[in-house]
């Protein structure tokens, strides 16, 4: 279906599903490095993969929110009820700001705890957090808290993008289409 010239512009959609298929290989990741019969050394590669994709990915984020201050959203069709563009502005800020606070949460958990976020480490960054092991806690809760909103509103976002391909057909699904 033509979107009427309402796409997204090409570094809007490649941050977009670069992000995208980053959280979708740490979703797994998380998962199977929380479980307990994991080895030790494929937790240990996990826990490298989570802690430096972390960091890619909120790095990617702020230059995605940089980007749509600079080139805003185009609009949406003037058929979507009002309803609808207020629900999908308000669960994109959800996702960029759920985005945001699993970065900030994840690198507070891990370097409080006393650990290496390693791609930061060797770049000279210093630690942005005090060691704390109450810090490092309530920074773990707020992550997976954090991380099951963020799945429901994947979901949501998900269902949302096939709702307007399937059945509106209103060119919605294919203003972010990677190609």
């Amino acid at each position: 279906m033509d979107d009427g010239g309402s796409s997204y512009r090409g570094p809007a959609r490649l941050l977009h599903w670069l992000v995208a298929l980053l959280v979708f290989a740490m979703i797994p990741a998380g998962l199977t490095m929380a479980g307990d019969d994991v080895s030790r050394s494929l937790r240990d590669m996990l826990y490298l993969f989570h802690k430096n994709t972390g960091v890619l990915i909120l790095l990617l984020v702020a230059a995605r929110l940089a980007y749509r201050v600079a080139r805003p959203a185009p609009p949406l069709p003037a058929s979507m009820p009002a309803w609808q563009v207020a629900a999908a502005r308000a669960s994109h800020g959800a996702l960029y700001t759920l985005l945001v606070v699993m970065g900030l949460s994840g690198y507070t958990y891990v370097k409080a705890g006393g650990y290496p976020v390693e791609v930061l480490d060797a770049l000279g960054v210093p630690s942005l957090v005090p060691r704390s092991d109450a810090i490092s806690g309530v920074a773990e809760s707020v992550h997976v808290s954090a991380w099951i909103v963020l799945v429901a509103f994947i979901l949501v976002h998900v269902a949302a993008a096939l709702y307007h391909g399937i059945v509106r057909r209103d060119g919605v699904l294919w203003r972010m289409r990677p190609w």
